[in-house]
């Protein structure tokens, strides 16, 4: 495992996450006011995004790499969360329900990184 390429990329997703999360998120409750959609899309651009990265430099046992980068992205996450907003005290809307945050994050996160390092170790030959 590259750890030192993993946990830049952990601290990329949870940056980009926040920032693009705060600008997209109030244009979006304007219009949807129940619905809270632009996290869970965020999240999952982002970090497939950087999921790719990594992937790509990984060349065996895919899957098991996947899942463990999943791992730490988002032990990152829970580490950087607890210091910007549950320490402090800082209602967010991107963690409102800190718990609903923390399973769907967790099961976004493992669930891309590990189905990526599937996609990785497939040989495909496209015509």
């Amino acid at each position: 495992m590259k750890i030192r390429l993993a946990i830049i990329f952990g601290i990329l997703i949870w940056f980009l996450n926040y920032v693009l999360t705060s600008v997209f998120n109030p244009i979006f409750t304007a219009t949807l006011r129940n619905i809270d959609v632009v996290v869970p899309i965020i999240m999952i651009i982002v970090t497939g995004f950087f999921g790719i990265l990594y992937i790509r430099t990984i060349d065996e046992n895919e899957i098991i790499e996947g899942f463990l980068v999943g791992i730490l992205f988002v032990i990152i996450d829970i580490i950087f969360d607890y210091i910007f907003f549950i320490l402090p005290q800082k209602n967010d809307y991107m963690i409102g329900d800190f718990s609903l945050h923390l399973i769907s994050m967790t099961v976004l996160t493992i669930l891309i990184t590990t189905f990526l390092g599937y996609l990785a170790q497939m040989n495909i030959d496209l015509k």
